[in-house]
């Protein structure tokens, strides 16, 4: 690729910060390739909750002790960290907590989805949508009376741009699409369909589950009205999302849950709302998750966004490579050399996904089978299901081999 060693990871250094890809199972050591899934979590984020429980643990807000403020400090800067991570100059009023990208998807559905659709409006979306996205506002739309339209996935696995200038008219209240798609492994001109949209007057959701974690994103820059993304994809932990939104937009909205902290006045009458982000976040929030997605945002920025999106790049284009040259295996998405995210989707000639994962799990090698919660797509695709290899910091060109050697096994195997 021509890249100098001064702008490649240190692979060898990063997985020493990963105790879990030292198993070992018969013998045969975990070569870990379902990280669009979950990505492992490294020793500082263990650290950080560990720490957490240890030492600080109390709810955030209202408590007058020492540990509920060094809480309450520690869960508000985490917003702030999450928001510079992604670019927000809101800060921690633009940046609102959750458990995933779907419940972020659900809130903006629900708090603005079902207050501002009607019959006469319109919501696109893409051919490539996760169920998150897709379900989510296919569902409002049922409630509200309002229309699904979608964008059309060409055949080398790109969007119809085209297509898209067409369908995104006057009658648009939102545009919904994945910046980087969990099977094809496309990476959507996001920036561009979000012109597209606000020459309509319409917002844009940015899907960017895909994306955030192993890539420079800037919501500013690509001019995004709403993005989500989830902690577990980018070493960070499970149970927390994010939801970053425009300032006024977020103001103007709803709240999608009620109850304790989302309020600032209650009588037996009516209720009042918090100031953002607690707004949205009913409840006691996600305090150590929170903290710990600071920590990771913290240690994917010691080793560089752009030198992780071109780590994976790399691997990705390398697996395209070696898997069409095995002859009996399809793969799906944009060709090698292409604008792609790290993962690639295939099949083998003959042998079910689920067969095929199940096979090399004998070998130790973990990866996805199914249709990636994008069913509408594999049945564009013409397929029930595929195998997905997804990689991250701490993958190797050498376990992109163990893949392919693994392949050859279950071919083997069903011969």
């Amino acid at each position: 690729m021509g890249h100098s060693e001064s702008e490649l990871l240190d692979v060898g250094r990063i997985r020493e910060d990963f105790p879990i890809l030292q198993r070992e199972f018969d013998g045969e050591q975990v070569v870990y390739l379902d990280n669009a899934a979950t990505t492992q979590t490294p020793e500082p984020v263990v650290e950080t909750i560990a720490d957490y429980y240890r030492t600080t643990n109390a709810n955030v807000h209202r408590g007058l002790h020492q540990l509920s403020q060094e809480a309450s400090v520690a869960y508000e800067d985490a917003h702030d960290r999450v928001a510079e991570f992604v670019g927000a100059s809101g800060e921690r009023e633009e940046i609102i907590f959750t458990k995933n990208t779907t419940e972020s998807e659900n809130l903006v559905a629900y708090a603005w989805g079902l207050n501002e659709l009607g019959p006469e409006d319109e919501v696109v979306l893409t051919e490539m949508e996760h169920h998150a996205s897709l379900v989510t506002w296919q569902q409002i739309a049922k409630k509200t009376g309002a229309t699904c339209r979608y964008i059309s996935v060409d055949e080398d696995g790109t969007l119809d741009m085209d297509h898209a200038r067409e369908i995104i008219t006057d009658d648009t209240a939102m545009v919904s699409v994945v910046h980087v798609s969990n099977t094809l492994g496309t990476v959507n001109p996001v920036s561009e369909l979000a012109d597209i949209t606000h020459d309509h007057d319409a917002y844009i959701f940015v899907d960017g589950a895909q994306s955030v974690p192993n890539r420079p994103v800037d919501v500013e820059a690509i001019d995004a009205d709403f993005l989500a993304f989830s902690g577990h994809k980018m070493a960070g932990p499970t149970g927390i999302g994010v939801l970053y939104g425009k300032k006024h937009l977020l103001e103007e909205m709803e709240p999608y849950l009620y109850g304790g902290e989302m309020i600032q006045k209650v009588t037996f009458e009516d209720a009042t709302w918090n100031d953002l982000p607690w707004k949205f976040e009913a409840g006691t929030p996600v305090i150590c998750q929170g903290i710990a997605l600071a920590e990771a945002c913290d240690y994917l920025d010691d080793i560089g966004m752009e030198r992780i999106q071109r780590h994976e790049e790399q691997l990705a284009e390398y697996a395209l490579e070696r898997l069409q040259d095995e002859g009996d295996v399809e793969t799906y998405g944009p060709p090698a050399g292409t604008a792609r995210g790290g993962l690639v989707a295939f099949n083998l000639d003959s042998v079910h996904a689920h067969d095929l994962s199940s096979i090399l799990n004998d070998s130790a090698v973990a990866i996805r089978a199914g249709d990636h919660c994008t069913q509408p797509l594999h049945d564009k695709m013409g397929v029930p299901a595929s195998a997905r290899a997804s990689f991250y910091i701490y993958n190797t060109r050498e376990e992109v081999d163990k893949l392919v050697s693994a392949i050859d096994d279950a071919r083997q195997l069903f011969a």
